[in-house]
């Protein structure tokens, strides 16, 4: 029996599983806390006490792992990190995948970690296997494609997939573009992310209609009204909903252009969303906004009007769909 480990690199915790040559989850998945803010030998030193809990809880020695996956919260190509992002200074510049390889003697596969989650949610679903497009809106919004088969998308550089940061046609209610937290103006992730919410609850307040609303509070910050719009939303508030709806409607327009490059058969979406108790409202509004913006073909076959072309569902592998991803890969890369 062989076995391949996937290891997933957050910002504040690393979570790790193992599985083995048939694909099957190895024991239990482990947590260890990250050291990305001191530097990639502080992580390597953490992520090498993962690998040896994972081992030990089933019994079996390093040298029987015969593939890493690794994934890691920035931007990379072929092992080597481009942008800094939540990481610390020293990790710009090395090749990771190569100075880990060589440290646990163990080959190595690395990618971003929207891609790594992207994977999981393809090895999740063992009945689909044709692409997937995967979208995880939180701070931010990343985003991961994957081929038929399981392999991720890196593109050219490992920057692909940059999803957050490509333009819709919206404008804010003083007829501007948004702007965006990497610099440019209009991207998606203005519109779907926290950080767009934040904005949007702050535009909305100040109209004549809402001044009467509890977020309207000057105590509270608006980070915790942001905070807090969830939890209106889910009590049925006109204010809030009115906001989410915006929202999965901008997002419904933008998967249909990326239908339109993609033609994904399958559009996944993670992140905080998919823990909504309205999610089922919301995907609602992200479906009709995708089939009034998108072509027809791309929602329903011409040859069959009962078979649907492009499915949108929520995200299902959970909080260890990156590590799950990972192992997958290195599964089928070193097997």
């Amino acid at each position: 029996m062989a076995y391949f480990a996937g290891l997933d690199i957050g910002g504040s915790t690393i979570k790790t599983v193992l599985v083995d040559n048939a694909g099957q989850k190895a024991g239990a998945l482990v947590e260890v806390p990250s050291d990305v803010k001191k530097g990639y030998e502080a992580t390597f030193t953490q992520l090498e006490s993962a690998l040896d809990q994972l081992c030990a809880a089933i019994g079996i020695d390093r040298y029987e792992v015969e593939g890493i996956g690794l994934d890691v919260p920035a931007p990379s190509s072929n092992g080597a990190i481009w942008g800094r992002a939540n990481l610390a200074d020293d990790w710009v510049g090395v090749n990771i995948r190569e100075a880990f390889s060589k440290r646990v003697k163990i080959p190595v596969y690395m990618t971003n970690d929207c891609n790594a989650a992207a994977v999981g949610e393809y090895a999740a679903r063992k009945s689909y296997c044709g692409p997937l497009l995967f979208l995880a809106p939180g701070t931010g919004l990343g985003g991961g494609f994957v081929l038929p088969g399981g392999k991720p998308f890196d593109g050219a550089n490992g920057l692909a997939l940059e999803i957050g940061h490509v333009s819709v046609p919206f404008l804010e209610t003083d007829g501007k573009m948004p702007q965006c937290s990497c610099g440019l103006e209009g991207c998606l992730e203005a519109w779907v992310s926290l950080v767009a919410l934040r904005r949007r609850v702050g535009c909305e307040l100040q109209k004549e209609e809402w001044k009467s609303h509890p977020l309207n509070d000057d105590a509270l910050t608006i980070e915790q009204k942001a905070f807090q719009l969830r939890d209106y939303a889910e009590k049925g508030d006109v204010f809030a909903l009115k906001i989410f709806e915006r929202q999965a409607r901008i997002l419904g327009y933008a998967l249909a252009g990326y239908a339109r490059i993609f033609d994904p058969g399958l559009i996944v979406l993670g992140g905080g969303l998919s823990e909504m108790q309205f999610r089922d409202q919301y995907l609602t509004w992200v479906k009709a906004s995708f089939e009034k913006n998108g072509w027809p073909m791309f929602s329903v076959s011409p040859m069959d009007p009962k078979k649907v072309t492009t499915r949108i569902e929520w995200a299902i592998a959970g909080d260890s769909a990156a590590a799950l991803g990972m192992a997958a890969v290195a599964r089928d890369l070193f097997q």
